[in-house]
């Protein structure tokens, strides 16, 4: 079957299952009649961090799986969920049954401070507390000690706000999301009253967006606290604010200046969002527990290239807190057999086509999108261009035949290699039971969703074994 005429089916096997995935996916078959996608996902359900990662409170954001849901129905499309890429079915598979392959596995991991103390107890990268809270089947049974009284939070991205408000939620707050009771319980239940979110440079460098600023001062349980000093411009910012067309940057810093203004209430718990201060030590006690944060006073200096960066002032300040969590971004995992930039976090590739790192040349067949490619930056919707731009490339590559010679493109064939293995996999009409469970859960509850958290759960829901619904 010659790749060159996508007409006559152009094979295309999919990793990850998260927005950048089933972006590319929608543009290739609706691109062309002749193309089959199997999309491949280490988790029995789909959509990725709009499952896993988009706060619970956001229902409206994770509205945007309506639109995949119609890729997964497409006839030209299957999902194997359940099925680990490097573990059940290899690089290798892929060049035998497809004539391309897309990598799209985001970015999984974390970065680090790179300070001493971080790694003590009661230290935690973000992205397990937002695993956790929002059910991923691996950190379901991560341990947070919520009898703290003070929270530190590194990082004033979208992440880190996520994190400190869903801290500060009340109890009818959390049980309005989909959240998973274990999350709730623990949350409702937690001793937590002051968070502090704090960020090395100035307001008009923050790096979240203005809705996730005014979801922060509208919490019925807590205060947004902003120091006035701190919510002012230094003079560099100012200079770049002058220059700059961003009206929603210019209305974000408005948001802040009006926000340091106001008086506290009465409320039981204070967030406090803090500008100009970087953590340079965690202190622990003799047990190895995190028991303070040292932060250092910054103030922020412009480069010759233009760039603004920080400088410690000398000043520095401890914070008495018990627990940690970093938002200081995010990485790539290298996957087996798939050229990686260790330094930037990614797949090395350009323009999505993965290259070969002794040439610097395309690989034939093989791409990626969404984070994985670019680095972790952009909305959900970001990853829609960026996927776009891979999955022309790999319509043009496939018009000009450079592409896997696959040998075994029968339809039934990788169902039949996976069973071969042993693997259990779960199709996209079968996640659909799953979901109709979920939400038939949730709604007998009065909440917009009771998750599944555990694989097994899963597969024995859809094995017809007498499993309560989540």
């Amino acid at each position: 079957m010659p790749a060159s005429n996508t007409n006559d089916g152009l094979r295309v096997a999919i990793i990850g299952a998260g927005p950048a995935a089933f972006y590319a996916a929608d543009h290739l078959l609706k691109s062309n009649e002749g193309v089959t996608v199997d999309m491949f996902d280490r988790l029995p359900t789909p959509y990725g961090l709009v499952r896993a990662g988009v706060a619970p409170d956001h229902q409206k954001i994770k509205s945007v799986t309506k639109a995949f849901a119609l890729t997964g129905n497409d006839a030209r499309f299957r999902f194997f969920g359940n099925v680990e890429f490097g573990r059940d079915v290899t690089l290798e598979d892929i060049g035998e049954h497809y004539h391309q392959v897309l990598f799209a596995t985001g970015a999984q991991s974390d970065r680090k401070m790179g300070i001493p103390g971080e790694d003590l107890c009661g230290s935690h990268p973000a992205t397990e507390f937002v695993a956790w809270y929002n059910g991923h089947p691996d950190f379901r049974d991560s341990h947070f000690d919520l009898s703290q009284e003070t929270v530190v939070i590194v990082g004033v991205g979208n992440v880190a706000v996520d994190v400190a408000r869903i801290l500060c939620l009340s109890r009818a707050e959390l049980e309005a999301t989909d959240m998973p009771t274990y999350a709730v319980e623990a949350l409702s239940n937690s001793q937590v009253t002051s968070v502090y979110l704090v960020g090395r440079r100035g307001p008009a460098q923050a790096a979240f967006t203005t809705p996730e600023l005014k979801e922060l001062d509208e919490m019925e349980e807590a205060d947004l606290m902003i120091l006035p000093a701190e919510a002012e411009l230094d003079p560099l910012s100012v200079e770049d604010m002058a220059k700059s067309t961003d009206r929603l940057l210019v209305r974000k810093v408005e948001m802040i200046q009006a926000a340091a203004a106001k008086p506290a209430t009465d409320k039981p718990k204070k967030l406090y969002l803090r500008f100009f201060v970087g953590p340079t030590e965690i202190n622990g006690d003799q047990h190895g527990q995190v028991r303070s944060v040292t932060l250092a006073h910054n103030v922020l200096q412009r480069t010759e290239t233009g760039t603004l960066v920080t400088k410690a002032t000398g000043t520095t300040e401890t914070i008495e807190a018990g627990l940690v969590f970093r938002s200081v971004g995010y990485r790539g995992v290298p996957l087996p057999g798939v050229p990686f930039n260790e330094r930037q976090g990614v797949i090395l590739n350009a323009a999505g086509r993965v290259l070969d790192p002794k040439t610097e040349q395309p690989l034939p067949g093989v791409y990626t999108s969404g984070w994985i490619k670019r680095g972790p930056s952009g909305v959900i919707g970001t990853n829609k261009p960026d996927s776009v731009e891979t999955a022309n490339n790999m319509l043009e590559d496939a018009a000009a035949e450079r592409t896997f010679t696959p040998s075994k493109l029968e339809m039934g064939a990788i169902p039949a290699l996976l069973a071969s293995r042993g693997v259990r996999s779960v199709s996209f009409d079968e996640w659909q039971r799953l979901d109709a469970l979920e939400l038939a859960g949730g709604a007998a509850k009065g909440r917009p969703r009771a998750k599944f958290t555990s694989i097994g759960e899963m597969l024995a829901a859809l094995d017809g074994d007498a499993t309560p619904l989540p």
